[in-house]
């Protein structure tokens, strides 16, 4: 028989190395749940199943979720079928653009909603003042100057597009039943900027011109605001 005192029996405690090996297995818990909820969120964010997203084999998963994050981070383009990249093509979402010039400028105009019920008061003739503020944004300066784009220039090119607009009654520019809303006027004050960029610098472009993105945004008030944005050229 063996005898053994109370003395002798330890209690059960867990060592520091085993404390450790379970916080790492933990650590690696969680990254693979936090991996496979990104997947999920990226996923059901961009329209595919979450079916498609846990077979990243899917044509539709590779088609759809990668193509469409690879255009929000700045990266790749659309797939001109041949392997080849088409130039032509327009973003489906802004790319990442770290660098942004603002242009602020005003126009004064009149306008009715030719009395459609659902403007209520503002159906009939009015006048509204706007600021508008114009955003150029660049994935990178320019290789001498350090700029987006040179700051006046871009003035020149929205108030040369404003100032179609400033003090005039924008039911005889645009014509009777045209609604000229604040979203309205924010597409239009962006594509005449856009072609003034392509009078400037060329359909293609100038190499040391501007070539990124613009934003146009009208605000009615300290309330209220719409914009617009696309590809320059």
């Amino acid at each position: 028989k063996i005898f053994m005192s109370r003395s002798t029996i330890e209690p059960f405690s867990i060592s520091p190395t085993t404390t450790g090996i379970m916080q790492s297995i933990r650590l690696c818990i969680a990254i693979v749940w936090f991996t496979f909820a990104a997947l999920y969120v990226d996923a059901t964010l961009f329209g595919v199943s979450p079916t498609a997203a846990s077979n990243p084999s899917s044509l539709q998963f590779t088609r759809t979720t990668l193509s469409i994050m690879q255009q929000l981070r700045g990266g790749g383009g659309a797939d001109a079928g041949d392997g080849r990249k088409k130039k032509d093509v327009v973003p489906a979402f802004r790319p990442y653009l770290p660098y942004t010039l603002a242009i602020r400028d005003s126009i004064m105009i009149a306008h009715s909603f030719h009395g459609h019920p659902s403007f209520g008061p503002a159906g009939g003739l009015h006048g509204a003042t706007y600021t508008v503020d114009v955003e150029f944004a660049s994935s990178s300066l320019h290789p001498e100057c350090n700029w987006v784009i040179d700051i006046g220039i871009a003035s020149d090119l929205v108030a040369e597009v404003l100032k179609k607009y400033n003090y005039k009654n924008l039911d005889e520019v645009f014509g009777e039943g045209v609604m000229t809303t604040t979203e309205f006027m924010c597409r239009v004050i962006f594509d005449g900027i856009v072609e003034k960029l392509k009078e400037k610098y060329g359909e293609d472009g100038d190499e040391n011109g501007f070539k990124g993105w613009i934003k146009v945004s009208l605000w009615e008030s300290h309330k209220a605001w719409a914009s617009f944005e696309g590809p320059a050229l």
